[in-house]
Formats: C-alpha cells, sequence, structure tokens
C-alpha cells in the first residue's frame, strides 16, 4: 500500500565505517574495485575455533577518536555507530539545534553490545560479581546506539531502535521514512551497526553450521550465488543515513544525493533461521516497496541483493526475483562478497551502496562469483563493477525470525 501524505523523503548525508574502510569513499572505491575485506582475525584467538576468518573493521583506535575515558563506556557497536553518523552529518550539515523537537533517530542492531556482554560474563567467573563494570548493561543493550545518537547531536523527537536481525537497519530506515511522511518529523537519522566478531559470536554461528570454513583463503571464502558457497562470513561495520522532508531539505539548501521513495516489510511466518522456501515473504517485501514507491517492478535498474553466501537464502532469494521479474531480472549483486555479513548493519550499508550506484553510474560486483549456481539465475553483475545509468533502485534485508524488508531508491 503506498503512504501518500505528499511529504517525500530525501536522503541528504550517509556515512560508514566498514571493512573496507572509515568512510563512505574508502568503502564505495573497494567495492567497485572488487576488493575483499575478509581476512584472518586478528581481535582475538582463535587457534581453537573452527572459523577463523571474518571482515572486521581494521585500523580503528576508538581512544583517538573518543578520548580514552568516553571509549571504555561505549561498546564497539556504539563507537562504529557514532563514527558512521559522524560522517552523514558533516554531509547533509543538519542543525539539530534549530528545531531539535523535529528531529528524530531511528537505529538498528542485530545483537548489541556482544562485546561487553562477553567481557562482562568474564569477570563475573574470574573475579566475582562485585568487579563487574557498572556500565555492563547499559553498554551492552542494543538501543543505546540509538540513544547515543540522541545525546550527542541533542535530538528530542522520535527515538528508537529496530532490533529484527539482519533486517534490522532496513527496517530502522523504513520506520524512519514512515515518521517523515506521516509529520512526526522533519528530519531523522537512522541506520544499523553491528559488531559481533567475538568468540561468542562466532562459536554460535559456526554451531549451526551457517558459516563459510574456507578459512585457508579468506577473500575467496564469501561468494553469494557460486554453486561452491558453504555459507556466510561474519562482519562488522556502521552506516547512517539523514533523511529528510523534501521541502524541509530544500528550503535549507541541503545536498540531496537521492530520494527514498519506497519501503515493503513482510513476515515469513516459517521458521526461526531459514527462509521460507518458496520466496513468498520476499518476493511481497520487494512488490510492497515497488507499490509504495509508485513504480513498477520493470522500472528497478539494479537490486543489491540480500545474497548472504549460504546455500538456502541465495536460492530462496533469486526464486522470489525470478518470481517478480521472470527470466528478465534486473542487475543484481551481493556486497556482502567483499564486506561480509555485517548482519544488523547490513541494510544501511547496502542502501549507501545504492545511493553511490545512483550518483556514480556504476554497480558493484559480486566477486568470487566463478561458477553461479544454476538455481540462482538472474542477471548477475559478476566479478567486475558494471557501468549503468539507473533510476531507481532496490536493497534486500531478510533477517532470522522470517522478517524480511526492500527498499527503493529513487535519483534526486
Amino acid at each position: 500500500m503506498q503512504i501518500d501524505t505528499g511529504r517525500r523523503v530525501v536522503v541528504t548525508g550517509i556515512g560508514a565505517i566498514t571493512p573496507l574502510g572509515h568512510t563512505v569513499e574508502s568503502t564505495w572505491d573497494g567495492l567497485v574495485a572488487g576488493r575483499s575485506g575478509v581476512a584472518e582475525i586478528d581481535g582475538f584467538d582463535t587457534s581453537d575455533l573452527a572459523v577463523r576468518i571474518a571482515a572486521e573493521v581494521r585500523g580503528f583506535d576508538p581512544v583517538a577518536v573518543f578520548g580514552k575515558r568516553t571509549a571504555r563506556h561505549l561498546d564497539r557497536v556504539v563507537q562504529l555507530a557514532l563514527v558512521a553518523t559522524r560522517e552523514a552529518f558533516e554531509g547533509s550539515k543538519l542543525d539539530v539545534a534549530s528545531d531539535p523537537h523535529r528531529v528524530g533517530v531511528v537505529y538498528g542492531t542485530g545483537i548489541g553490545g556482544l562485546h561487553s556482554l562477553e567481557q562482562g560474563h568474564r569477570t563475573l567467573l574470574e573475579r566475582g560479581p562485585e568487579w563487574v563494570n557498572p556500565y555492563l548493561l547499559p553498554m551492552m543493550i542494543p538501543n543505546m546506539a540509538a540513544g547515543q545518537i540522541a545525546m550527542e547531536w541533542g535530538i528530542r523527537g522520535p527515538s528508537s531502535c529496530a532490533v529484527t536481525a539482519c533486517s534490522a537497519s532496513a527496517q530502522a530506515i523504513g520506520e524512519a521514512f514512515d515518521l517523515i511522511r506521516l509529520g512526526r518529523a522533519d528530519a531523522v537519522v537512522c541506520g544499523g551497526a553491528e559488531a559481533s566478531v567475538t568468540r561468542l559470536g562466532l562459536s554460535g554461528f559456526a554451531a549451526m553450521k551457517a558459516l563459510s570454513t574456507r578459512n585457508a583463503d579468506p577473500e575467496r571464502a564469501s561468494r553469494p550465488f557460486d554453486l561452491a558457497r558453504d555459507g556466510f562470513v561474519m562482519g562488522e561495520a556502521a552506516a547512517s543515513l539523514v533523511l529528510e522532508e523534501r521541502d524541509y531539505a530544500l528550503g535549507r539548501g541541503a545536498p540531496i544525493l537521492a530520494e527514498l521513495a519506497g519501503y515493503g516489510a513482510t513476515s515469513d511466518a516459517h521458521h526461526v533461521t531459514s527462509p521460507s522456501p518458496d520466496g513468498d515473504g520476499a518476493m511481497r517485501a520487494m512488490l510492497a516497496a515497488c507499490e509504495d514507491a509508485g513504480v513498477a517492478p520493470s522500472e528497478v535498474g539494479y537490486v543489491n541483493a540480500h545474497g548472504t553466501s549460504t546455500p538456502p537464502n541465495d536460492r530462496t532469494e533469486a526464486l522470489a526475483l525470478r518470481r517478480i521479474w521472470g527470466g528478465r531480472t534486473p542487475p543484481i549483486s551481493s556486497t556482502k562478497s567483499m564486506t561480509g555479513h555485517t548482519l544488523g548493519a547490513a541494510g544501511a550499508l547496502e542502501s549507501v551502496a545504492c545511493i553511490k550506484a545512483l550518483t556514480t553510474g556504476l554497480l558493484p560486483p559480486t566477486v568470487n562469483l566463478e561458477d553461479p549456481d544454476p538455481e540462482c539465475s538472474a542477471d548477475h553483475v559478476a566479478l567486475v563493477a558494471r557501468p549503468a545509468e539507473v533510476s531507481v533502485v532496490m536493497t534486500n534485508s531478510f533477517g532470522f525470525g522470517g522478517h524480511n524488508a526492500s527498499l527503493v531508491f529513487r535519483r534526486a
């Protein structure tokens, strides 16, 4: 169903910190170059683990960014969220102080402060309850990225957190979109962050047999839609967008990067981890996003796929795409082949990639797609970036529990 209040929503700022770089531009340069951010883990000892690779944010010094005292009281997931949001605000030049009650924040994460949870549990077991950090709970709860963003920029409008597994940041963007369209805010900072590359996080996903075990060849481990794919690679990242009501943005002379035109969300109601094998939930999310945007599926020029590199997820998404477009899908690619699966941050990061595709005329590739799975047939942007002037793009995010979300962006 299309929401038509006459209030259009545009993107005026984007920010990112990822395994490919600490800014949007360095990340985008890595994506279009087909560079992998996957490597052997260096953040902790993996010698006793079955999976020893991930896509980590490397070279990030939180003490240099926040100072020692502040950094100690922020979980890594919040640190990444604040860095990405600073870049987004710098680009948008939004002055929150001029009307803080009309600015909101909606920020997503799949897991939240897993680093703090692990450290707190370790302290409890090794030293006893009296040594547990009094900041433990505020550091680990999933809503704290949204809370810290509101505090740093003095945001006093609506504030919330989406925690819907791998669709979290896509749904955060969708909910921010609706806040503006429904007149509850004029600007909303939104997105998502994840920092769950820890011993516990890695062990949990490995126990599910969800992760690639290609430890000897990390750069080629994430291979969405490829016949030899054997699971996803965990990644960490944050990405933020500043959304504004179009007239509000034009009135202050804001830079407009793209229009957020449509949002669709559905539930599989099928299984705690596996997608519905008929692709029905994914298909309905994509169709709902197109309807909301007022565009026909044939107008979509590129899809940034969920494309996790797990056999059932890729197969199901490809089926959903074919159910909509038949044998002539739009060009599709999965940037998770380079960033790994950043879980709750993925939808926001891939929204940033879609916006850059609109503004640069380049479609990022799916690297490692050397032998496409016949069950995943589509118009794949394989191995290298593809020049293409597109005016409407879509990104998909599907999460554990059957949460599906699709977003449609349009050239400004």
